[in-house]
């Protein structure tokens, strides 16, 4: 039995509805479309204005994503208020000041509904007082965080562990070229990719803290102390569930230089799809990086 026009309509009508309140975030991903990204930026104590059109080629030239950009006035984020349910993912390239509650409210309801995060570097210092952004993020550094932030987290016996050791949030030697380890080489975002590799001159990250839970380490790196670092294999890439949504984080990517490393390139890529989708199928280019050999990608400068 054929259905008639209007009982047809009814159906599709309830099929929407349906899937609206299964999969929660507004956004409707079709296999046909581009994955929709929002790169934030405005405020940081980074070089946003350069490096932001980086990680927008980055994304662009796989073909996969049409990226936006929100932009935060200089100071004041009074009336800042991105639509981020127009958006499959929000990439964070922002370090300042509060955003308003409602924004804040918005961006939580975001993410638990679904919605994917990847955090870039220095966005990681964002909102020390924020409890939920904390949270989404795992481990973060600066902001007078300290023991009562959070645990780092340590690799000890071959597991990661909850440090609650007192000290600081936040620190860097100086900048060097140093080698990513692979510690969850199953997950999507890591599969295929060498177990070691060189990354380029960039700032090390390490005595990062926060809630730390929920967190998956997909890489390490060892923090020099002759570098000036702690001493510790410290987490590089992370990946943490937020209510529906999943969050990519990735302590690299100091500076658009750091950014056209051929292995950040890749990975930012492939983390941005997997927060999603879910799958991964940014392909390993021929040229990454080696065990004792960096690579980089060509972008015009955006000095």
């Amino acid at each position: 039995m054929f259905l008639g026009i209007f009982e047809l309509k009814r159906w599709i009508i309830f099929a929407v509805l349906i899937s609206a309140l299964v999969f929660g975030n507004s956004y409707d991903l079709n296999a046909e479309e581009k994955i929709r990204v929002l790169i934030v930026d405005g405020q940081n104590n980074h070089a946003w204005k350069a490096t932001t059109p980086v990680l927008k080629s980055i994304l662009e030239n796989t073909q996969k994503f049409q990226v936006d950009v929100a932009t935060s006035p200089p100071k004041d984020t009074k009336g800042f208020h991105p639509e981020f349910s127009k958006y499959a993912v929000i990439v964070s390239n922002y370090n300042g000041n509060e955003w308003p509650t409602e924004t804040k409210n918005d961006f939580i309801k975001y993410i638990e509904n679904g919605g994917g995060l990847v955090v870039v570097h220095a966005a990681d210092n964002s909102f020390p007082k924020w409890p939920e952004y904390n949270k989404m993020i795992g481990i973060g550094g600066w902001g007078g965080r300290n023991e009562k932030s959070g645990p780092y987290i340590r690799l000890r016996d071959g597991k990661f562990i909850q440090d609650t050791s007192k000290g600081r949030g936040g620190s860097h030697g100086q900048q060097h070229d140093f080698l990513i380890e692979s510690r969850n080489s199953e997950h999507p975002i890591m599969k295929d990719l060498p177990s070691k590799w060189l990354h380029v001159k960039d700032e090390l990250y390490d005595r990062l803290r926060g809630p730390a839970e929920n967190v998956t380490v997909l890489a390490t790196a060892f923090a020099d102390p002759k570098k000036g670092g702690s001493g510790e294999i410290e987490p590089m890439l992370m990946v943490i569930p937020y209510g529906k949504g999943k969050v990519f984080h990735t302590t690299l990517g100091h500076s658009p230089e750091a950014m056209k490393c051929v292995g950040f390139a890749t990975i930012f890529a492939r983390g941005t799809e997997w927060v999603a989708t879910g799958k991964v199928t940014v392909p390993i280019p021929s040229n990454f990086p080696t065990l004792d050999k960096t690579s980089t990608i060509s972008i015009p400068s955006t000095k």
